[in-house]
């Protein structure tokens, strides 16, 4: 089961404020033990939204949006993608993170091709496992 571990912004990572050395070194050795134990594929943080665009879509129109965006508890500061067996084991994995109080952290599964059910035809599947060997997935 794959599941993207989403760390929620808050004011300080929305003002660009950088962890400091005692932080990297806790999430360093979280991280390693995640990837010693093969459950993570991917982790990264981002830059504040002042430093993002959003893309609004209707119709036929888009307009772009220059950050920074408003609503701090809605935007994502981080992210892993885990592979685990469960939604249990990722929850067991997440409780071990180092983060400090009033952190907030959601675990989502992702789609796996099985969940599209008929409707993701023979040569759709082809082509996603084309796709997703071609971006070395799996």
């Amino acid at each position: 089961m794959r599941v993207m571990v989403i760390v929620k912004a808050n004011k300080e990572s929305e003002g660009g404020q950088m962890p400091d050395e005692k932080i990297l070194t806790a999430m360093g050795k979280y991280n390693e033990q995640l990837v010693n134990a093969g459950v993570m594929k991917m982790g990264e943080g981002l830059h504040p939204s002042s430093r993002g665009k959003r893309v609004r879509f209707s119709g036929s129109e888009r307009t772009v949006i220059d950050g920074p965006f408003a609503e701090t508890k809605e935007l994502i500061a981080g992210f892993w993608l885990w592979n685990v067996k469960s939604m249990d084991e990722a929850v067991d994995w997440l409780k071990r993170a180092p983060f400090g109080g009033g952190t907030e952290v959601e675990i989502r599964p992702i789609f796996e091709s099985e969940d599209f059910g008929k409707e993701l035809t023979p040569e759709l599947r082809a082509q996603d496992e084309r796709l997703r060997a071609q971006i070395g997935e799996r």
